[in-house]
């Protein structure tokens, strides 16, 4: 990274076990690290001295929960993004996953050099490959029959839509992709899968035996949960506010699976890798 591994000083705030295995990669590389929130501290309260000495802050994945704390679900600490922003000085590079506005909002407002690395391009496509080895586990575990000749469809074809479908197809399942960019469903099909437009996916969904959503949009309400075959069941992989009607999906009888985090779940060490790579960028890239 072009400067002297020992004198650089980092705090990990929050986060699973992504974030704990980063620790432990960072030391390994001669950093100096500092971790609040990974199940190690007193429940009296957090100790942020020293944070704004840090050369670089990193939040979990996702940042902070819908209430505004921070993501600690291997601590019992309950830590306010505001607390630790303040101890923070000006000019300080922070870097954290799905940052909501108000966050973004909060740090700007004190002249931090605020990243969100789940914005990279490197980080999210790195990530899809756990996240759809994961998905691929999941189904495995719950479906009756075998991954061979099931019928799947997958709403989206972003990063992970891909990385999902070519695994899917390669272990000869039947893959449709519901996508609304023509260039996408152009891409699904010079890969050798089946692509619809998603607008009017009622008409398509009585089909498969599994329905994976990637998509961060309610795209699977009353409808589109009615039109499904009995049996059928739904996966979404999307962040909030996640694709599906939850009431509905539970009214009509429709299993869904809200499989978030996956990467942190299945393949914990590999997502540290890549968060680590993706902060390294960060840092250079800023002169850090």
């Amino acid at each position: 990274m072009g400067r002297n591994m020992e004198r650089t000083h980092i705090w990990i705030i929050g986060g699973d076990q992504r974030q704990s295995i980063l620790a432990g990669l960072l030391r390994d590389d001669g950093h100096r690290v500092h971790t609040l929130g990974l199940g190690e501290e007193e429940t009296e309260g957090p100790d942020l001295d020293g944070i704004g000495e840090a050369h670089c802050v990193i939040f979990p994945l996702p940042a902070q929960q819908p209430e505004g704390w921070v993501y600690t679900p291997l601590s019992p600490l309950r830590l306010s993004v505001e607390q630790v922003l303040e101890h923070m000085q000006p000019g300080q590079l922070l870097c954290g996953g799905l940052l909501t506005s108000s966050f973004l909002h909060q740090a700007q407002a004190l002249n931090l050099r605020v990243i969100d690395y789940y914005a990279r391009e490197e980080l999210t496509l790195l990530n899809a490959i756990p996240t759809a080895e994961g998905a691929i586990q999941l189904a495995m575990e719950r479906m009756p029959t075998t991954i061979h000749n099931a019928r799947i469809w997958i709403l989206g074809f972003g990063r992970v839509g891909q990385a999902l479908a070519v695994r899917l197809h390669a272990l000869g399942a039947k893959v449709c992709i519901l996508a609304r960019n023509p260039a996408q469903r152009a891409l699904a099909r010079s890969l050798g899968l089946e692509a619809e437009p998603i607008r009017g996916m009622g008409e398509w969904l009585h089909c498969p035996h599994l329905v994976v959503n990637t998509v961060p949009a309610p795209l699977l309400g009353v409808e589109e949960l009615s039109a499904l075959r009995e049996g059928a069941w739904v996966m979404d992989l999307a962040s909030e506010p996640g694709g599906v009607d939850h009431s509905a999906a539970q009214a009509l009888g429709v299993p869904v699976v809200w499989a978030r985090g996956l990467p942190g779940k299945v393949a914990p060490h590999t997502a540290a890798e890549y968060l680590k790579d993706t902060v390294y960028h960060i840092m250079e890239e800023l002169g850090v």
